[in-house]
């Protein structure tokens, strides 16, 4: 892992994007930058991101539509979105932005230090929540590894009892690694 988190940037506009890019920079995450709704939703189902910032105004798929489909995804669903977009918008647009899925809508021209503090905090979440899952996967990987021992014991093979809660307890253990599989960000390095 190696304390990065991915970034998302859509924006149709290549020098919105270079100017996120410089903004964020100093985050020193994965910056990822793409130029379309369908571009972003291919990222997103191989990825994860600690963050999404999505222009609204977009040709082909807006920013909602995006987000709609973002918040559909077998992957990301719940991956905070940040809607960026101009001054001149209708009044609506925000609370659509909110129904969508964001979490934040901030009109252009924005404050830099702002943008960098909002999405710092989506950063900081995402990886204190890998690193507490992290640790959680090992401590399942550490009772796996006690329970193959304790299988290995012929006392234990011998008695119906005793087999019978370790099957038990080898199927709870094992459901718990399927959840920590779904919910472990991939590698973000």
């Amino acid at each position: 892992m190696g304390g990065r988190a991915r970034i998302l940037l859509v924006d149709d506009r290549s020098q919105n994007l270079v100017a996120l890019e410089a903004i964020l920079s100093s985050l020193d995450q994965v910056i990822v930058p793409v130029r379309s709704g369908k571009q972003a939703l291919a990222k997103l189902a191989a990825d994860d991101f600690a963050v999404v910032l999505l222009d609204v105004m977009m040709p082909g798929m807006d920013g909602f539509e995006t987000a709609h489909r973002i918040r559909r995804g077998p992957r990301n669903a719940d991956v905070p979105i940040i809607f960026l977009t101009a001054a001149n918008i209708r009044p609506d647009s925000t609370f659509r932005g909110y129904r969508a899925g964001g979490v934040d809508y901030l009109a252009k021209p924005f404050d830099p230090w702002v943008l960098t503090a909002k999405v710092s905090v989506f950063v900081s979440l995402y990886l204190k929540r890998l690193t507490a899952t992290e640790r959680l996967s090992r401590q399942v990987a550490a009772i796996e590894t006690a329970l193959a021992a304790l299988a290995g014991i012929p006392a234990v093979s011998k008695d119906p009892d005793a087999e019978e809660a370790l099957t038990k307890l080898l199927r709870r253990v094992g459901e718990l690694r399927d959840a920590l599989g779904d919910t472990v960000p991939g590698d973000t390095g």
